[in-house]
């Protein structure tokens, strides 16, 4: 049964950083590709980043382009979210998940989710 645990959420200034790590557990950590899902109260669940298998391959949503970066390290089987300026719109339970399927950027391919990890910015 393949596991996902995030760390590194809290509570920050705006303007502020974190970095988020996703540990996966199982030995097909480098055939999934891996993305961070956020949702706020109220909010749908919404893909902000993703990283396709081999690591080269990203997507940002537009909310966070520039500020966030994804990175991956297979040997780890950790997904990483570098997040940078952060905003009071930023706050929201943060999930990693991993896609089992061809499509970075599609939900449904997104069979593995996590528990999440909560991030408050303050302003």
């Amino acid at each position: 049964q393949v596991q996902l645990v995030e760390s590194g959420g809290g509570l920050v200034q705006a303007g502020g950083s974190l970095r988020l790590s996703c540990e996966v557990s199982g030995r097909t950590f480098s055939s999934y590709h891996m993305g961070w899902f956020r949702q706020a109260p109220g909010k749908e669940r919404v893909l902000i980043a993703a990283i396709g298998r081999n690591g080269v391959t990203t997507y940002y949503a537009d909310s966070v382009k520039g500020r966030f970066t994804i990175s991956r390290d297979n040997a780890k089987n950790t997904v990483y979210l570098q997040m940078n300026s952060l905003k009071p719109e930023d706050t929201a339970v943060y999930l990693c998940a991993a896609a089992t399927g061809w499509q970075l950027t599609s939900r449904n391919e997104y069979a593995y989710w996590g528990q999440g990890t909560q991030v408050t910015v303050s302003s």
